[in-house]
């Protein structure tokens, strides 16, 4: 395959397949300001989120992390951090800027919504001139960061959806790419198997504290995995535990050494296979893929699921023929084929990874065409 893609090269050296002009509110209060200038500028995009305020502790920092990755994400190409109150709005942008990409930042504290929504639309106009005077480079395909995330699963997830999608992570992690996986419960009853995969046993352990810590939590509040893992879905497309439905998981992340372990929404400071400790949600865990970096999603599924994001593309992985058939726009790269033979897991992988060529050359997802731009922020436990 070739491995020649084009890209939008970042202030930092990071490649983006997206060019965005980003209007981020840092509150729930601030998007209908973001959503103004939005619509008071064209080329402008306002993600929505319902907090950021009365946050502390554990839980502020990991809005605050996904928030600041949001804006540094390479597809990207400049930032309008909107919030209520001056230092916390300013400190966002700051550490934000750290990436080099323009960012400026506006608050309604003092000036109410017509000063903000007028300073921060001759901003964005700004903003998006220069995003689009911006030109594609090219570069190698190993420069992308992909998030990976299974969805709807079925027993043709486990059979044919998560081995390519391992076929593809070897290739791409052999090339030097950067893939994170996570959705930590449902790893439970493979545990055993993936802390062999480690590249040391240290980080093994931090993967196990992580799941252990994550089942304590669940089993605290008086309830365990059954009923929401597997979800009915899943149990009407054949899984019936949740052990199974993590023994197709693992498939996903093919043969390589497992070589880091990242917390929720945080940026890997080196390439490589890296699990991420994250909730099984789907908008959640490609949020927060995407906040720690990732330019492109691949989601594995096997009745069909809608998902997107509005910063990360996802792309759709199926090889249910039924759901292929059935739910077309919903489906990006039909491998149906293989469960009559009539291809092989390598070529099944040429075909997914052609597609993904042409999504960061931008192409849109089925997602990005039908408008889903799902954005959720994990949270860990509720405001003061």
């Amino acid at each position: 395959m070739n491995s020649i893609i084009s890209g939008y090269r970042r202030e930092n050296g990071k490649l983006g397949v997206r060019n965005y002009v980003l209007l981020l509110p840092v509150d729930a209060v601030s998007y209908s300001i973001c959503k103004s200038v939005e619509n008071n500028v064209y080329g402008t995009i306002a993600i929505y989120h319902p907090y950021g305020r009365m946050q502390f502790g554990e839980d502020l920092e990991l809005h605050s992390r996904t928030i600041i990755g949001t804006g540094k994400n390479p597809n990207v190409a400049a930032v309008i951090v909107i919030g209520i109150e001056q230092t916390v709005t300013e400190n966002i942008a700051n550490q934000i800027a750290e990436s080099g990409k323009p960012v400026e930042s506006f608050w309604s504290d003092g000036n109410g919504d017509f000063k903000t929504i007028e300073r921060a639309s001759r901003t964005a106009q700004k903003f998006v001139q220069h995003a689009t005077s911006l030109k594609r480079t090219e570069a190698d395909i190993s420069e992308l960061i992909i998030g990976y995330k299974c969805g709807e699963s079925d027993t043709t997830s486990g059979l044919a959806g998560n081995p390519v999608a391992g076929v593809i992570s070897d290739i791409l992690i052999e090339k030097g790419s950067t893939i994170i996986f996570g959705e930590t419960p449902e790893l439970t009853g493979a545990e055993h198997i993936l802390e062999k995969r480690f590249s040391d046993s240290e980080l093994a352990n931090k993967f196990l504290n992580m799941h252990r810590e994550y089942l304590e939590l669940i089993e605290s509040k008086g309830v365990d995995l059954l009923g929401s893992q597997p979800t009915i879905g899943n149990m009407k497309g054949g899984i019936t535990t949740i052990e199974e439905k993590a023994m197709g998981n693992i498939q996903k992340i093919g043969n390589t050494s497992i070589t880091g372990v990242l917390d929720t929404a945080e940026e890997p400071i080196f390439k490589g296979l890296h699990f991420m400790n994250s909730s099984s949600a789907a908008a959640d865990i490609v949020t927060a893929m995407m906040a720690s970096g990732a330019t492109l999603n691949l989601f594995v599924t096997g009745r069909g699921n809608n998902l997107g994001n509005p910063i990360c593309p996802v792309v759709k992985l199926c090889a249910n023929p039924n759901a292929c058939e059935s739910i077309p726009e919903n489906i990006d790269v039909d491998i149906s084929d293989l469960l009559t033979y009539d291809s092989t897991l390598n070529a099944a992988a040429d075909k997914t990874l052609n597609y993904i060529k042409k999504v960061s050359e931008g192409m849109l997802t089925s997602a990005e065409t039908l408008n889903h731009n799902e954005y959720a922020i994990t949270r860990l436990f509720p405001q003061s």
